[in-house]
């Protein structure tokens, strides 16, 4: 089991900037994806930004060009940058891993999710 703490929300203007990290413990050795995902009030979750193991990257288009998604592999923890923050970029971000064994069992672990709000 790999265990996930997102911080770093918060209260943001317009074209602020925002750093989300998500520290991960347990088993983190399996872990063969991690990403971000959000989810505003009466929506579903959607995926935000994920980064697999040897560094591919994939975003949505709403976020691709202003966030930047990364980990650090010493300190297991997952970042998200984003700049040019906009009011419709305000949801509950939650940290996900993958852990996919050998025989093709897959696991997701989720963070509690942290807030992020963009005022116009």
């Amino acid at each position: 089991q790999v265990r996930l703490e997102e911080s770093g929300g918060g209260l943001v203007q317009t074209g602020g900037s925002l750093r989300l990290s998500c520290a991960a413990s347990g088993s983190t050795f399996s872990i063969t994806a991690m990403g971000w995902y959000r989810q505003a009030p009466g929506k579903q979750r959607d995926l935000v930004a994920i980064i697999r193991d040897g560094g591919s990257t994939d975003y949505a288009d709403s976020v691709r060009g202003r966030f930047t998604i990364s980990r650090d592999n010493a300190k297991n923890t997952l970042y998200l940058q984003m700049n040019s923050l906009k009011p419709e970029d305000t949801a509950v971000y939650y940290c996900k891993a993958e852990r996919l064994y050998s025989d093709a069992t897959l696991y997701t672990d989720w963070g509690q999710g942290t807030q992020v709000t963009v005022s116009s």
